[in-house]
């Protein structure tokens, strides 16, 4: 028994060995943004069901295709009568009494035929207009993939942007930190030489933890943007993402609104209705074509064998051919309306396809307008809060210099502090907003690199 025992244990490592070895081990990536949008092309899913919606199209295309090619089909059949039909025919035909009828047979027990039959369109104005639609159906799904990369993209800009800021962020805490741990430590001096009170240390305590405090939620805020970078790229949770790109107020304000003109047609949605336009124009035509006649050839060529012996597959066996060629010739009279009510409907989709058109305008021009507005106000701002920071630090520092020479209280070294996080925040906050704001101004002006 202890012997089974032990199989059973050794047959289980082993298996939990090999599932260990053949799970893919973690991977670590140092990416710029550029590799981010890159790795998202052939990683995140939406992007994936996009292009195999493209494939989807290519195969629908060339089922499009088969209807202006031949089809040929071949057919073999046998029978073998159990009771072969018969037919009536006057008995006086073969000396019977007139007026009476004889079942005669002239079925022969076996049969056998083989036939190879062809049928191309001449002319079927649904299947041309089909064919010259195409390419639209084609370039319609790749400007959607298009659309879906941009979308993404916008994202991982605002996300990777924002995390790389945060690391300015995370200077500032640990800074603070560091000045609030020298203030305790200096504080905890004086009161040993009886020059604060027990109170004094509190209150740096307090505002020491605070900090500590902040500096934890800022942590699981970076993680959580890390997780939520990495789904938008399509990459496994497990493996490690490094941020390889710096951020600099430089970088945000090179070009800012250097050239403030922009064209409706350098947007993907733009695009994307001019095609579903050119779509629907497409279809119009097609209704208007089932009114046309349609042609067609058709041909066969058949062999048949007849027998009361089944010998049609050796030496003897005898077989009859027939070929032949047809035209066909179809002409539609009357369909109950349906025709008119498709192309009424096929035209009212394309006015529903301009009105779309037009409101995408208005909507880009507002976009465009609101998108410059906030860029340029949240530059000013960052701006603005950088030299509050700065004097809030002026502050800090000469209000510590006049605590430790026993100038100042401890309620004003705090006080001074306090500010000086606040000020930092604010600058963090507006740093946030303004690379988000650019990322909406080049989106709406379709700049945008994705």
């Amino acid at each position: 028994m202890n012997r089974i025992r032990m199989g059973i244990l050794a047959l289980l490592a082993s298996n939990i060995f090999l599932v260990a070895h053949a799970q893919k081990a973690p991977e670590v990536h140092s990416f710029s943004v550029k590799e981010c949008l890159d790795y998202s092309r052939s990683h995140n899913v939406q992007v994936k069901n996009a292009l195999l919606d493209l494939q989807i199209q290519e195969q629908t295309n060339k089922s499009i295709t088969a209807g202006a090619l031949p089809t040929i089909t071949a057919t073999g059949s046998s029978t073998d009568f159990l009771k072969t039909p018969v037919t009536l025919v006057p008995a006086q035909f073969f000396g019977g009494t007139p007026g009476t009828y004889m079942a005669v047979s002239f079925q022969p027990q076996y049969s056998a035929s083989g036939i190879v039959q062809l049928t191309q369109t001449i002319f079927d104005g649904q299947v041309f207009v089909g064919l010259q639609a195409r390419k639209a159906s084609i370039d319609y799904y790749q400007k959607s993939i298009d659309l879906t990369r941009e979308s993404i993209g916008v994202n991982i800009y605002k996300i990777y942007y924002q995390l790389v800021v945060s690391k300015t962020q995370m200077k500032q805490l640990d800074a603070n930190i560091a000045r609030a741990q020298k203030l305790l430590d200096d504080t905890k001096v004086l009161y040993a030489n009886g020059f604060v009170e027990k109170l004094d240390i509190d209150r740096v305590t307090v505002q020491l933890a605070n900090l500590q405090t902040q500096k934890q939620l800022v942590l699981t805020n970076i993680d959580n943007g890390y997780l939520a970078l990495k789904y938008l790229l399509g990459m496994p949770v497990k493996d490690s993402l490094i941020l390889s790109e710096n951020f600099s107020e430089d970088d945000l304000k090179s070009g800012m609104l250097s050239d403030t003109a922009y064209r409706y047609e350098d947007r993907n949605d733009y695009q994307l209705l001019g095609i579903a336009k050119s779509l629907g124009e497409y279809n119009i035509k097609r209704y208007k074509y089932s009114y046309l006649p349609t042609a067609s050839i058709n041909a066969a060529y058949q062999k048949n064998a007849l027998g009361n012996t089944y010998d049609f597959f050796t030496q003897s066996g005898i077989w009859f051919t027939t070929a032949y060629v047809g035209l066909n010739i179809n002409v539609p009279i009357f369909s109950g309306f349906s025709k008119n009510a498709n192309l009424k409907k096929a035209r009212l989709q394309l006015i529903q396809t301009q009105n779309q058109i037009d409101n995408l305008k208005n909507a880009i021009d507002n976009e465009v307008a609101q998108s410059q507005n906030k860029f340029r106000s949240d530059v000013l701002t960052v701006d603005f809060q950088r030299k509050n920071m700065s004097l809030a630090e002026s502050v800090y520092n000469q209000t510590k210099k006049k605590y430790e020479s026993g100038l100042a209280s401890n309620t004003d070294i705090t006080n001074a502090q306090t500010d000086l996080i606040t000020a930092q925040t604010s600058f963090i906050t507006a740093l946030y907003d303004a690379v988000i704001a650019k990322v909406d101004y080049q989106k709406a002006i379709g700049k945008l690199n994705y």
